[in-house]
């Protein structure tokens, strides 16, 4: 049985098996990055950190086409001072860091086109399926834009020339091609999209919690070392994970060929 909560700009979904669904519900302005959708955004990942009972994030949206056309431009126009708008701007920050460092693993349900800040929240995410027709870009440029804040999340997944591409030319790609570059893991047709989304989602929610919040930390904070520390700092995670009873429940579930009964410990 599931709960939702609120008609907001993010709606909060609990489901079975510790699975969270945040779906971005702005469909009159295709859900733009404003700040009402980021302080629902961030207060429901803050919620969903409080939580051990959750699993598995998957975020979506409830907009027949579109997951989110990206910042509201009206916004970057505003009659504001420039301490303001500096202040304003690090929000898309936080909520980056808010989903790349929370302790589960995030799923987007790509069911819409994503685009300029909305590529962003995508690329923030740990999995990615996308529905067939579905398109992505960052086409900022042909308004007198810059991607300026998702390009440190452009650089960390994209190949050099591609990532100039999507930029300075402003077009959009398939996600067929979103896939060929490694922006998506999975493309699926329309009447399999919900089923492969749940069943990702139940697969991710059924591992270890505490591991997968101990190797989701480990990557991240490796991601940018050089490799003689990154291979340092991964040698204490390593340590770290062998002491718990998880680690000893699952090597021993294994040679029981039984199912693991995960302790969080």
């Amino acid at each position: 049985m599931s709960t939702s909560c609120g008609e907001a700009a993010v709606l909060f979904q609990q489901g079975e098996g510790g699975v969270v669904t945040l779906a971005l519900n702005r469909p009159d302005s295709r859900n733009a990055i404003d700040d009402a959708l980021l302080g629902d955004l961030l207060a429901a990942l803050g919620r969903v950190r409080e939580d051990p009972g959750v699993h598995c994030v998957v975020l979506t949206s409830t907009h027949a086409s579109v997951f989110s056309a990206g910042g509201n431009l009206k916004g970057f126009a505003a009659a504001e001072t420039g301490i303001a708008k500096h202040r304003r701007n690090g929000r898309m920050p936080e909520l980056v860091e808010a989903l790349m460092t929370l302790p589960v693993p995030v799923l987007c349900a790509l069911n819409g086109h994503a685009l300029a800040g909305g590529l962003g929240l995508v690329l923030a995410c740990d999995l990615v399926i996308a529905k067939q027709g579905v398109r992505i870009g960052t086409p900022e440029i042909n308004v007198g834009v810059f991607p300026f804040m998702i390009s440190a999340l452009m650089q960390r997944n994209l190949p050099r020339k591609r990532m100039a591409e999507l930029i300075y030319l402003g077009d959009q790609l398939s996600v067929e091609e979103a896939l060929a570059i490694g922006i998506v893991n999975r493309v699926v047709p329309p009447q399999d999209f919900d089923a492969t989304v749940l069943d990702w989602s139940q697969r991710l929610a059924a591992k270890s919690p505490l591991m997968m919040a101990l190797g989701k930390r480990a990557l991240y904070e490796q991601q940018d070392l050089p490799q003689t520390q990154a291979l340092a700092l991964l040698q204490h995670y390593l340590t770290l994970a062998q002491g718990t009873e998880d680690m000893k429940e699952g090597v021993a579930a294994f040679v029981e060929k039984r199912a693991p009964v995960w302790r969080g410990c």
